[in-house]
């Protein structure tokens, strides 16, 4: 069975083929700000209690602190459901993004069936989950049965080989391949991330890749666990027994595709679709008026390491914004105790609290009109980030730290 099968065909009872549809049973159910919407919902199809507290994770990423009155009031109606409902894995602002949170705390485990009312749930795909979004409505009947009704789906499977270069990263190699499978490239196909460059990948690199396949479309992006993954289970997961030996490696997908990176350059998303992409080189010397380093894509410390290692000792420009999002709470602490947003903060740049913020055009950084952003984010639709006239360009942590030096896009290999 594919790793799609597998899953699918555990939590259904039965063995299925690609194309069936099942009625699985949820291991994992995640959502966040939309939870007041998911409430809403739940209360109007008469349900009562949530079908497993233990299994429904609730936190606030999205707007927090809460940035209107709005959103503060449903902060105050979600925070009162979860204590009368009795979730003991409720985390309040502050804890970070979701999607680096759970896995942070234990909750994601390969093999497991995760829905998430967001639409970069495939980011736990890392650790070898079949992960994906789902609509509020949609959560509402989970959060009181359990289970989804789900069409299994074709698999993709993707073979990265090659040595990354010099300040080249995950960013880069999903751009690369989102550019050149477009958009569409996976329409509700489970991607498997393979080959020799994923497996030197640590599983933060990883998560870079799971947390963008749905930007080609992607139902479940999946990294099959191996020595790095049980690793960082055995230091998260009480009680981790060890990974499998199987996962679905050794079955036939539907389609693959190969893609040698070993001469790969920093790649740029231009606005403003996430498939428009280029080699830096082609858009070099672009000025822009702000950067962010952060989100559930780029916030991890590895990124800001090296958004630091590029930084140190130098000046952000003048005319440059440059907003650093650690993407929780434990990477902040650590972050901190590295002396890495004191460097980062003495190059000029401005740190915020965790959480997702400047991405989704929520608060703590929206652009102006004609105004122009390089972000190590996941998405840069016309107005993602605010002013539909503004421009957003997508790249990795050391071409966003490059860029806020020079006031322009820049090749990070140049410095």
């Amino acid at each position: 069975m594919t790793f799609a099968q597998r899953v699918l065909s555990r939590a259904s009872g039965r063995n299925v083929a690609t194309g069936d549809i099942v009625q699985a049973k949820v291991d994992l159910a995640m959502s966040h700000e939309n939870s007041a919407l998911v409430l809403s919902s739940f209360r109007e199809i008469g349900a009562e209690r949530i079908w497993d507290p233990s299994k429904v994770v609730v936190l606030f990423d999205h707007r927090v602190p809460a940035n209107t009155i709005k959103t503060a009031e449903s902060h105050r109606e979600v925070r009162s459901f979860a204590r009368g409902a009795g979730l003991p894995n409720f985390y309040d602002m502050g804890e970070g993004i979701c999607h680096q949170v759970l896995p942070e705390k234990g909750h994601v485990r390969p093999d497991m069936l995760i829905v998430g009312s967001d639409s970069h749930t495939t980011t736990y795909g890392a650790l070898g989950a079949f992960s994906t979004g789902i609509g509020a409505t949609e959560m509402a009947s989970v959060w009181a049965t359990g289970k989804i009704w789900m069409r299994v789906p074709e698999t993709l499977r993707l073979r990265i080989r090659g040595r990354l270069g010099t300040r080249v990263r995950s960013k880069d190699v999903i751009l690369n391949i989102i550019g050149q499978l477009g958009a569409d490239g996976a329409d509700y196909r489970c991607v498997e991330f393979t080959g020799s460059t994923v497996d030197a990948m640590s599983i933060a690199s990883r998560m870079v890749l799971s947390n963008m396949s749905i930007e080609m479309g992607a139902k479940a992006g999946v990294c099959f666990p191996d020595a790095t993954t049980d690793r960082w289970l055995a230091a998260r997961v009480p009680g981790w027994s060890g990974i499998a030996a199987d996962y679905g490696q050794n079955a036939v997908p539907e389609e693959e595709a190969e893609f040698d990176v070993s001469s790969l350059a920093p790649q740029v998303a231009c606005p403003h679709q996430v498939d428009n992409v280029c080699d830096v080189t082609e858009v070099e010397g672009t000025r822009i008026d702000q950067a962010v380093l952060g989100s559930c894509t780029n916030g991890r410390l590895e990124d800001l390491e090296a958004a630091e290692a590029v930084l140190r000792g130098r000046k952000v420009h003048r005319d440059v914004r440059f907003i650093v999002v650690p993407a929780s709470r434990e990477i902040y602490i650590e972050a901190a105790e590295r002396g890495m947003l004191a460097s980062l903060a003495s190059s000029g740049a401005v740190i915020v609290n965790p959480g997702c913020g400047p991405c989704l055009g929520g608060h703590q950084g929206l652009l102006a009109a004609g105004e122009r952003c390089i972000s190590t984010t996941n998405r840069n639709f016309r107005g993602r980030m605010g002013s539909p006239s503004a421009e957003v360009f997508l790249a990795s942590p050391d071409t966003v730290a490059a860029s806020a030096i020079r006031g322009e896009i820049s090749d990070p290999r140049r410095l």
